[in-house]
Formats: structure tokens, sequence, C-alpha cells
């Protein structure tokens, strides 16, 4: 009895997995979008009690939440392009990979926009009463979208998540790298 791996690996259900990432990608940075809009809006409307003049510059933190939507939009339709019926060729690698980039792009929308949400609320009615911390925030607010992952020279590599940190992966003190592993090690 033999197992045809390449059959298996064209499943019928392997676009499946890709909408999925592409609807992932759509629905969760909608959702960050949202909370964004919705928490950058109070903050907005209480600054707005006490220093009306300064609404039109308040609505910053709502504007940059409203990118968040439109960059899982984005995601989204790049995905959907991708995927293909499994009688073309589509794979369930190619299905894992496309959900695991839709979900990536929409967690990662997720968090910045509870971060530009908070720092939006919180920066708005702080610049009601300090307008030298507008700069301040508007740099928060930047940081808070921007996510990226860095690999300069296959060494240090730097995950950046917005509104929550980073976390840093050095190869060179891997076990899998080191000197007395270096018949083994992976290339």
């Amino acid at each position: 009895m033999s197992y045809d791996l390449e059959a298996a690996e064209r499943a019928a259900y392997a676009p499946f997995f890709g909408y999925a990432g592409a609807a992932s990608a759509q629905i969760f940075t909608v959702f960050g979008a949202a909370y964004g809009t919705a928490k950058s809006a109070v903050g907005i409307c209480s600054m707005g009690v006490m220093r009306p003049e300064l609404i039109m510059k308040s609505v910053i933190p709502v504007i940059m939440a409203g990118i968040i939507g439109i960059y899982g939009l984005v995601v989204a339709m790049v995905l959907k392009g991708k995927v293909q019926a499994a009688s073309a060729g589509y794979t369930l690698e190619k299905g894992f990979a496309h959900l695991a980039a839709g979900l990536t792009c929409g967690l990662c929308g997720l968090g910045a926009g509870y971060a530009i949400g908070i720092v939006g609320d919180a920066g708005v009615r702080g610049t009601a009463q300090q307008p030298r911390l507008f700069v301040g925030m508007i740099l928060i607010l930047i940081f808070s979208e921007v996510s990226r992952i860095q690999n300069p020279n296959h060494n240090p590599i730097i995950y950046e998540f917005p509104g929550v940190g980073s976390l840093r992966y050095d190869r060179r003190f891997d076990p899998r790298y080191l000197l007395n592993n270096s018949a083994h090690a992976p290339s």
C-alpha cells in the first residue's frame, strides 16, 4: 500500500485556508480600526468640551486608525488574488502560508488599532491641557502603527509588534548554530 503525498498536498479544501487568511486580514484589522476610532473619538468629544478649537487637529488618531483597516483590505485583496482552485495547483502549503499571512496582518492590525485607540484617547485629552504633548502623541501613534521584521546579515532577528514591544532572536546563541555543532547546523 502506498501513499501519494503529491495528491494529498493538493487537497480539494486547500483554497479554504487561503480564503480564511484573506478574511482574517480584513476582519481583524477592521476590528482594530473600529476600536481605535471609537476610543479616540471618545477622547476627542471629551476634549472638544474644553478646547473646541483643537477638534480638527485631534482627528489624526481617527485617521490613523482608519488606515489600519485599509492595510487589511489591501492584504486581503492580494491574498484573494493568489488563491486558486485546488485543481489549478493550489496546495495545502500555499493555503497555510496565506492563512498565516492573513492572521499576521489581521492580528497586528488589531493590536495596532488597540494601541492607537488608547494613545489617541489619552493623547488628545492631554493635548487639550498641554499643547506641547501633540508631537509626542503623533510619534507614539506612528510607532503604534508600524510593525516590521528585520533580518540584517542573518544575525539578530527583531520582531516588533505594534503597541506591544519586541522579541529578539539572535541565532549566535542558538545551540543549533554554535561552533561545536557547525557540521550539523542547518544552512
